[in-house]
């Protein structure tokens, strides 16, 4: 996947390199931009079968999410390589550049909501768990000095100093990880936004393809 995700970022900006103004035109561009636009539409098997409780059941029984969710994700960064490969690197059109991108602006926001959400709600499992450790620890501790000090016995609040202080981090470090999830779950509502104008785009690209295409024939 990061292989991909590497790959498509190299060749995104492969305009300052190389330019052939023809070749999304030529048999071999038809062709790539033809298997973009199939795996563009593959795609979207996943977010239907994730929202539509038929296909979800029907679907399923063969094919779990999880493996659906990994077509999405390679599908969609196989047809985003194979869209830019089409143009040839010819971004002169302004519904060209939108569609590159938009195509960009996906898979960015993509990969937030697929790997930093799923980095940060680890992240604060793990803290939260060892909050209550820290806790636990504290509530221990406590107890047994509430015991020394009724037994008029000499007792150290070093400890428990230190617990505390480590409890406040914790808890910091929650807050403000709490407040990352937040601000990155927007990036889905983004993707999916995106998602949708890149139909639209893809929508339009073909048929200006399609419509010019022919008066060239005539």
């Amino acid at each position: 996947m990061l292989a991909l995700a590497t790959a498509l970022m190299l060749l995104a900006p492969g305009y300052l390199l190389h330019v052939s103004p023809r070749f999304a035109g030529s048999l071999s561009g038809g062709v790539l931009g033809i298997a973009a636009a199939v795996l563009m539409v593959v795609v979207l098997l996943y977010p239907a079968v994730k929202h539509i409780g038929w296909m979800k059941a029907k679907i399923t029984s063969t094919i779990s999410l999880g493996r659906l969710l990994a077509l999405h994700i390679y599908g969609g960064l196989a047809a985003a390589i194979l869209a830019i490969l089409h143009s040839g690197h010819k971004y002169q059109s302004v519904l060209g550049i939108a569609l590159v991108l938009n195509i960009l602006v996906v898979i960015i926001t993509g990969f937030i909501g697929r790997y930093y959400l799923g980095y940060l709600g680890g992240s604060l499992r793990g803290q939260q768990a060892l909050l209550g450790t820290l806790r636990s620890a504290y509530d221990r501790l406590a107890h047994r000095l509430g015991r020394q000090s009724r037994a008029s016995e000499p007792a150290s609040d070093v400890p428990a100093l230190e617990l505390i202080e480590a409890i406040a981090d914790v808890e910091y470090s929650i807050v403000a990880r709490d407040a990352a999830k937040r601000i990155a779950s927007r990036w889905n509502g983004i993707h999916i936004v995106s998602s949708i104008l890149l139909y639209a785009l893809l929508v339009l690209h073909i048929g200006s393809g399609i419509y010019y295409g022919l008066r060239w024939l005539t």
